[in-house]
């Protein structure tokens, strides 16, 4: 029995980081339809989402199967238990992509970043990539280095967050009102990606030492 429950656990594990791959690869690509208006890719990213709810809901279910089946106590309960509560936010980076390809679609064939801000969503989207790299690696890895990079990750986003409003709010901005609505909606889409990532990577520290780290203060919002 305890050979099938440990089958149980790998697969769930092989499950969250194939999660995080096709969230490394929505974001990514979402950042690239957004610099480059390209519709085609920004669709592929919208349709792709689908694809990533349907891993949640597959993980979530084994998880639920082990609970009710096999009774895991101690360190078995705490990763089965861990594992829910990353497919959630894995799935919800995935949203955060597709919102972002949403906004790219929606203005094509013209840019959704003002000129003036091109700059600092060039530098979130590879900060954004980084984290979901990082993500996926320590998915696979449980590799502490790696967790402390996503926290620095995630604190350049929040300061290039911080940038958008800047320019949004100095005088030198002259972008129309959509545009402005664009820039906030797109700056709080990547900031909270990080946010989310920082979470995983929290539960992966409290599942390797043992000692958790107090929640992330913005993960928990959707």
């Amino acid at each position: 029995m305890r050979e099938i429950f440990d089958a149980e656990l790998k697969q769930v594990g092989d499950d969250l980081v194939a999660m995080s791959r096709r969230v490394e690869h929505a974001i990514t690509a979402a950042g690239e339809a957004l610099l480059t208006q390209d519709l085609a890719l920004a669709e592929s990213v919208i349709a792709d989402d689908l694809a990533i709810d349907a891993l949640e809901r597959d993980l979530d279910e084994r998880c639920v199967l082990l609970l009710a089946q096999q009774q895991p106590v101690a360190t078995d309960l705490r990763v089965v238990v861990s594992a829910l509560r990353m497919s959630a936010t894995l799935e919800r980076m995935g949203d955060l992509a597709r919102h972002v390809a949403q906004v790219a679609r929606g203005r094509y064939p013209h840019p959704a970043v003002d000129p003036a801000l091109t700059g600092v969503f060039t530098e979130m989207h590879e900060a954004a990539k980084r984290v979901a790299q990082r993500t996926t690696h320590v998915l696979t890895s449980h590799d502490l280095a790696e967790a402390e990079g996503i926290e620095r990750d995630d604190d350049l986003l929040d300061s290039l967050h911080e940038d958008t409003f800047r320019v949004l709010l100095g005088p030198a901005w002259t972008g129309t009102a959509q545009q402005t609505i664009d820039v906030t909606l797109l700056g709080r889409y990547y900031e909270r990606f990080g946010d989310h990532a920082v979470s995983v990577a929290r539960r992966i520290v409290f599942l390797v030492t043992g000692d958790f780290a107090q929640e992330h203060p913005g993960a928990a919002a959707r």
